[in-house]
């Protein structure tokens, strides 16, 4: 396997052939914030919190669909990210409904820790509010539209994971939801096994179980369910 090497903030790191300047940056203890991005899955790019600098591109780059290429230099911390990221965050927070005090995901909302870590106390933008529906058919969970940032996490663990491909996404712009098959209530689906992995991996207060007054979201276990896969370890 042919090694690359590039710089990241400075400093000189070494990639292994194809991956992604998020990837690298991670192995060398580089922090880049992310949100749609979750280890184990397919990358989405959705959230677009990863954005790097390139030297020689104008644009700023998503770090995980961004592949490291020799003697590439990448920042990955500068005023120019921390505002590009800090305006993505208060703008996700005013798209719908992200009151913390009455979520069951306070304290253990990736979007809320994201907000903490850049110091946000108040959003500027108008909050848009759009009064999306919740739906609580399935006997176990509830998903709430209010709450969810599309970043189709529930969607790839259900497809690449499960293997059932119950969620997907339907529409444009402000009206962009996550469906359960044809748009059917989730309770009346017929692909959905019950899993509950959309449920554990949903960085916000978009999935959770019913009856909960907090919830406990545990992302690393897909990395977990892939390795134990890959090993064969539930086979006798």
């Amino acid at each position: 396997m042919s090694v690359t090497t590039l710089t990241i903030n400075g400093r000189l790191v070494s990639a292994a052939e194809g991956a992604s300047i998020l990837d690298v940056a991670r192995e060398h203890d580089i922090h880049i914030p992310t949100l749609c991005h979750l280890d184990g899955l397919s990358e989405h790019g959705a959230c677009r919190l990863c954005l790097v600098e390139v030297a020689g591109s104008s644009k700023l780059q998503a770090a995980c669909m961004t592949k490291a290429v020799e003697g590439m230099v990448v920042t990955t911390d500068s005023e120019r990210l921390r505002t590009y990221r800090r305006q993505i965050v208060e703008l996700l927070l005013a798209e719908r409904n992200h009151v913390c005090s009455v979520c069951v995901a306070n304290r253990a909302c990736e979007l809320q820790d994201l907000a903490v870590s850049m110091g946000l106390h108040h959003v500027r933008y108008e909050p848009q509010a759009p009064q999306l529906a919740m739906d609580a058919s399935h006997p176990r969970w509830i998903i709430d539209h209010n709450r969810c940032v599309l970043c189709t996490r529930c969607v790839r663990v259900c497809d690449e994971i499960e293997g059932a491909h119950t969620w997907d996404v339907m529409g444009r712009g402000r009206q962009t939801l996550v469906i359960s098959d044809m748009n059917e209530p989730w309770g009346d689906s017929a692909s959905c096994t019950s899993c509950g992995k959309c449920v554990r991996v949903c960085p916000t207060g978009a999935l959770f179980e019913k009856g909960a007054v907090a919830t406990n979201k545990d992302p690393h276990f897909v990395t977990y369910l892939r390795m134990a896969r890959e090993q064969k370890l539930w086979n006798r």
